[in-house]
């Protein structure tokens, strides 16, 4: 229904009622209706009159229904009592079709050399690829075994590579609406959890009365660590 139709070679390219019915949004009778009424022109000007067929559909018992083909010259006809919004529509689908229509299939090797020639472009593709895969490699390594390690980072050490001190660079990813304190404690906001950039792990201590207690800490992963490194030095 949305292809360009040729009936021989040199037959002009042509649309159907029903598709020009689906770009304008209107009925496919009252295009029908458009189109018998232009056809009532043509003949007062002894002017070719635009096609009639049939099409079938499945939803019908595959009964016959008329449509008709449309030149491009007898689509810009019919659109002139038409919206420019529509008119819009159809002549940009005509030169969608008309650019498809023109685009050369692949090649097809007719000599053996030119088998030869063909398949010495497809090896030297695939060697550019192999060539571009091989540069990627190294990017490719560290995001499979870095950021996927287990690795992790104190905003600490963090706060060191980045030249300042854990409490500033606290306040810098809370500036940036990264993390909020909740109880003395720095918590991920929302859009930024369940990315894999913190882990939270368990640390025994001793207090000063010699009782061993426990606390959550927690710490970056190697992703986490990436993310605030290239926050920080765009922003």
């Amino acid at each position: 229904m949305k292809e360009l139709v040729k009936f021989e070679a040199s037959a002009p390219q042509t649309m159907s009622s029903r598709e020009i019915a689906e770009l304008t949004n209107k009925r496919h009778d009252h295009v029908i209706r458009d189109v018998e009424n232009l056809n009532n022109s043509y003949e007062k000007l002894a002017l070719p009159k635009i096609g009639e067929g049939y099409y079938t559909h499945p939803n019908t018992g595959n009964q016959q229904h008329r449509e008709f083909r449309l030149t491009k010259m007898q689509t810009l006809d019919l659109l002139t009592g038409y919206s420019a919004e529509l008119r819009i529509k159809v002549n940009r689908r005509w030169a969608e079709l008309e650019e498809k229509a023109q685009t050369p299939p692949p090649a097809i090797p007719q000599t053996f050399a030119e088998a030869l020639r063909l398949a010495a472009m497809q090896a030297e593709r695939l060697e550019l690829q192999a060539a571009e895969l091989k540069k990627q490699a190294p990017k490719v390594a560290y995001f499979d075994n870095v950021l996927q390690s287990e690795s992790t980072y104190p905003t600490t050490l963090i706060a060191k590579e980045l030249g300042m001190s854990a409490i500033k660079l606290n306040q810098r990813l809370h500036q940036l609406g990264v993390q909020y304190n909740q109880s003395g404690v720095w918590v991920l906001y929302s859009q930024h959890q369940d990315k894999g950039y913190t882990k939270t792990i368990t640390r025994t201590f001793v207090s000063n009365e010699g009782k061993e207690h426990t606390s959550m800490l927690t710490v970056w992963t190697e992703k986490g660590r990436l993310f605030i490194h290239n926050l920080l030095k765009s922003s």
